[in-house]
C-alpha cells in the first residue's frame, strides 16, 4: 500500500485544528450574517432615527425611543463581542499553524488552498462544484486518517467539477460577470485563460485549473450551464463518465494547506472516485501513463477504503447511480481478499 498511519500527535493536532477552524467557522458566519453593515442615529427635521446600512441601502428602523435605543445597543454589544470571539479563534489558528507545518500535515499547494478558500466562500463549493482528480487524495487521506506517498498526490493542477443541474445564479447570486477566473484571480491575480472559451487557466508558475462537466444526453439542455460568468470565463468541457461522480454521495472534508491552515473541501465519495479512476485505467483512448497512475490510485483509494474505512461497502445502495458492471470492478481492485469480503461479507470464516 502506497499509504502511511499517521501519528498520534498528528491525530491530535488535527482534531484540534477541525475543532478550532468549526468554531471560527460559526462565529465568523453570525458575525457576517447578524451583524453586518452599520447601525446609526441620522436627525432628520429635527427627529432622530435609528437607521440600519447594508450593502450601501439605508433603512430606518424607527424614531428614537426606548425600543429602538435597546436594538441600537444589542447590535454594537453584540458585534464587539462576535467580533472580539472571532478574532480570538483567527489567532489561535495563527498559532496553530507553524505547528502544523512542523508536525507535516500540512498538505495543499497553497495556490490551489487559495482558490478553493475563494469557492467555498462565495458558496459555490459543495453546492456547484466539487474538487476531483488527484487533488481528491488529500481529503481522502484525511478521512482515513493516513498519509499517501508524495508520488502519487504530487500535481500541477486541479480539476473543478461542475454540477450543470445547479442553477449557478441560485448558488452563487452575488457572483460577478467574471466568474470562475475572477475568483482564480483573487487567489493569484496571474491566472489567465488558455484560448478563448477555453476550459483551463494557468497562472505564472504553471499552476492549471480546469473546469469539466457530465457529457450531456441532450446538449441543447445545458445550455448557460457550462461557465460561471460570462463569455470570458472557463467554460466546461465535457467528459464521458463525470455522471457517476456527480451522482455519487459528496463528503466533505477539513485538510491543510502547505501553510499550516485548515480549509474544507467538498469531494466524491471514495468509492465512487475509486471505481471511475479504475473505469479510466481500461480506456485505450487514454494516455498510457495516465492510465496507469489512474490504476494506481484506483487501487490506493479502493484499499483504504476497505481497510479504513470498512463501513462504506462498495455494493451499498447509496452507489446505485454507477453502473452495476462499473461496480463489479471492486473485485479487482482488492485481489487480496475474497469476492464477499470485498462486497461486504457473508464470509463464515475469519480473515485468516
Amino acid at each position: 500500500m502506497f499509504f502511511s498511519d499517521l501519528r498520534n500527535d498528528q491525530i491530535r493536532q488535527m482534531i484540534d485544528v477541525e475543532q478550532v477552524f468549526s468554531g471560527y467557522r460559526v462565529a465568523r458566519g453570525q458575525l457576517d450574517a447578524r451583524f453586518a453593515g452599520s447601525m446609526s442615529w441620522k436627525t432628520v427635521a429635527g427627529r432622530t432615527y435609528l437607521y440600519r446600512k447594508l450593502r450601501g441601502a439605508n433603512r430606518s428602523l424607527g424614531p428614537k425611543s426606548p425600543e429602538t435605543e435597546r436594538i441600537y445597543e444589542s447590535f454594537q454589544s453584540g458585534r464587539t463581542r462576535q467580533r472580539d470571539l472571532v478574532r480570538g479563534l483567527a489567532d489561535r489558528l495563527d498559532e496553530m499553524s507553524p505547528v502544523n507545518r512542523a508536525l507535516g500535515i500540512g498538505r495543499i499547494p497553497m495556490v490551489g488552498a487559495r482558490l478553493l478558500r475563494q469557492l467555498d466562500g462565495s458558496g459555490l463549493l459543495g453546492r456547484a462544484i466539487h474538487v476531483v482528480g488527484t487533488h481528491a487524495l488529500y481529503a481522502y487521506e484525511r478521512m482515513a486518517g493516513v498519509r499517501i506517498d508524495s508520488g502519487l498526490v504530487a500535481t500541477g493542477d486541479v480539476d473543478l467539477l461542475l454540477d450543470a443541474r445547479r442553477k449557478l445564479k441560485i448558488a452563487a447570486p452575488g457572483l460577478s460577470n467574471e466568474g470562475l477566473l475572477g475568483l482564480l484571480r483573487k487567489a493569484d491575480n496571474s491566472f489567465t485563460l488558455m484560448g478563448r472559451r477555453s476550459f483551463r487557466a494557468v497562472n505564472r508558475d504553471g499552476f492549471m485549473v480546469d473546469l469539466i462537466k457530465p457529457l450531456s444526453r441532450n446538449p441543447f439542455a445545458d445550455v448557460g450551464h457550462s461557465c460561471l460568468g460570462g463569455d470570458d470565463d472557463l467554460h466546461a468541457v465535457e467528459i464521458d463518465g463525470l455522471s457517476w461522480l456527480v451522482n455519487s454521495p459528496k463528503d466533505r472534508v477539513v485538510v491543510i494547506d502547505d501553510r499550516g491552515y485548515p480549509l474544507e473541501m467538498s469531494v466524491p465519495d471514495p468509492r465512487a472516485f475509486a471505481l471511475h479512476k479504475a473505469w479510466l485505467a481500461t480506456r485505450e483512448d487514454r494516455e498510457p501513463a495516465k492510465r496507469q497512475r489512474d490504476e494506481a490510485q484506483a487501487k490506493l483509494v479502493a484499499g483504504m477504503v476497505a481497510e479504513r474505512l470498512p463501513n462504506r461497502r462498495f455494493d451499498a445502495d447509496d452507489l446505485s447511480a454507477l453502473p452495476v458492471r462499473i461496480r463489479r470492478a471492486a473485485a479487482s481492485l482488492l485481489p487480496e481478499m475474497t469476492n464477499t469480503e470485498k462486497v461486504g461479507s457473508d464470509a463464515l470464516d475469519p480473515k485468516w
